[in-house]
């Protein structure tokens, strides 16, 4: 999860400065990746907004960047120090917090201090692929615990800052493509994304009254360093390239623009939707 204060998410990049923050877990997501994002801060005693994105690498690092580039103060987290020291390295203005989000009481402890957040990125996955009838308890448990339960707490813990504060806010969970298609060797994470969704909807639904936006991007194949390696057979690719219309998979950058946009004010009447950022996959 990071947390950030910037000048601009609202707006894209126009006064006034939030606080962000995003999460991230460092499990293996082979194939697919999603992303998430939070618009206010962390700072109880800053003015500005702060955001939280769960991710140290991939999607959620360079969201943590982006939002840093607009002046938000993020706090990123995840249960790898290294991951964290890494993106520290390459922008000092950004907080790390390093805990396992499938540690409820852990992340509890962890972030009861973060201070009041207006934009949260919840990006943190796992994807454990298994042929439906080898799908063992273990990774079924710790796919849900990271795609789903660990969107709970974190989500739970912002949006009863940004209720009390009266000052609503922006969620973005980092949904999947593989919510709405049924893809071979992945019963489990489908069904995890597809419960993402939903839980995204519900939120929507009853974090509207207090001017709380919930929505989801849901990405294709997305050419992070950890894409291009399980993407890189030609063969593969092209099976799945055929069925995207642009006929290409996405960049990372065309990801986070996603989720910026949701976190603005630009979207500001964009609440319980799915994005699609897949190129015209589900369209078919």
């Amino acid at each position: 999860m990071t947390f950030g204060d910037f000048t601009g998410i609202r707006e894209l990049c126009s006064s006034p400065p939030y606080m962000a923050g995003l999460s991230a877990c460092s499990v293996p997501v082979h194939g697919l990746q999603s992303d998430l994002e939070d618009k206010h801060g962390v700072e109880a005693e800053d003015t500005h907004t702060h955001s939280s994105v769960r991710c140290a690498v991939g999607i959620g690092r360079a969201t943590a960047l982006a939002l840093a580039r607009c002046g938000a103060k993020v706090i990123a987290v995840t249960r790898t120090q290294a991951d964290l020291n890494s993106l520290v390295e390459e922008c000092a203005s950004i907080t790390p917090v390093c805990v396992d989000l499938t540690d409820w009481g852990a992340t509890e402890q962890a972030l009861q201090d973060v201070g009041p957040v207006d934009l949260l990125v919840n990006n943190a996955a796992c994807a454990n692929l298994q042929p439906f009838l080898e799908v063992t308890p273990d990774k079924f448990e710790q796919a849900f615990s990271v795609n789903v339960k660990a969107v709970v707490q974190v989500s739970q813990l912002v949006a009863r800052g940004m209720k009390a504060r009266g000052s609503g806010g922006s969620i973005v969970n980092v949904s999947s493509q593989a919510s709405q298609r049924a893809l071979r060797e992945h019963a489990v994470y489908c069904a995890t994304k597809a419960a993402l969704d939903m839980l995204s909807k519900v939120m929507a639904l009853e974090l509207g009254p207090h001017q709380i936006r919930v929505n989801t991007v849901n990405p294709t194949v997305v050419m992070t360093d950890m894409g291009r390696l399980g993407w890189s057979d030609p063969e593969k690719a092209k099976s799945m390239k055929s069925r995207i219309p642009l006929g290409r998979f996405a960049e990372v950058e065309e990801v986070v623009n996603s989720i910026l946009f949701l976190l603005s004010e630009k979207s500001s009447m964009i609440n319980g939707v799915t994005l699609p950022v897949d190129g015209g996959f589900l369209a078919c």
